[in-house]
């Protein structure tokens, strides 16, 4: 959410440099919604599934929004090998609920923004039926204070807002949130998972 499938540039590159062939996913929550985001995302899993195997990394909102293309796709779909979770939070965001009312907030973050800060419509997601690796910042930074809870946090999201019993492992990194997609180790991180057995 405000920025654009550039911020994850150094990420593609070095999948790319291990083999991997990449593609990126832009969106507007501004003026788009999140029904519209997640019929377009979905389209393109679908595309992805019909040419073979493939693997989903989504950072912060758009991993929220993959989870939710996911639980729509239809049955004849392939569904992804793994999804990797990058920041994303699986459930309500406390600073998305406390800004909420903020009409500059809404303007901004549109739909997406609204959803984010709502237990319900977070809860309402669920689980993926794919093993999904959550990688979670422990980096938080000073001007978050006040606006996240006293616990480990990135930045934007705490820990607990990212993590589930069903997310198959979690693993804790020193990043803060805007730097996760474009870290070195988390890349690392997510090669080592797709070449576990």
């Amino acid at each position: 959410m405000g920025r654009s499938p550039l911020s994850g540039w150094p990420m593609l590159w070095r999948l790319r440099r291990a083999g991997l062939r990449t593609g990126s996913f832009g969106h507007w929550v501004s003026w788009q919604s999140t029904a519209f985001i997640t019929r377009r995302l979905g389209e393109r899993l679908q595309q992805l599934g019909a040419a073979g195997d493939y693997v989903l990394v989504g950072h912060s909102l758009g991993g929220v929004l993959l989870r939710l293309a996911l639980q729509n796709l239809p049955p004849t779909a392939r569904p992804p090998r793994r999804l990797f979770l990058l920041g994303s939070p699986v459930q309500a965001s406390s600073i998305a609920g406390r800004l909420g009312p903020n009409p500059l907030y809404r303007l901004l973050t549109g739909d997406c923004g609204r959803m984010l800060g709502s237990p319900l419509r977070m809860a309402a997601i669920g689980q993926p039926a794919v093993p999904v690796t959550a990688i979670v910042g422990v980096k938080g930074w000073s001007l978050a204070v006040g606006l996240l809870p006293p616990e480990l946090n990135d930045g934007v999201v705490t820990v607990s807002e990212t993590s589930a019993p069903w997310l198959t492992d979690v693993i804790r990194v020193p990043v803060t949130h805007m730097r996760l997609p474009s870290d070195a180790g988390v890349t690392a991180l997510i090669l080592q998972r797709l070449q576990a057995p």
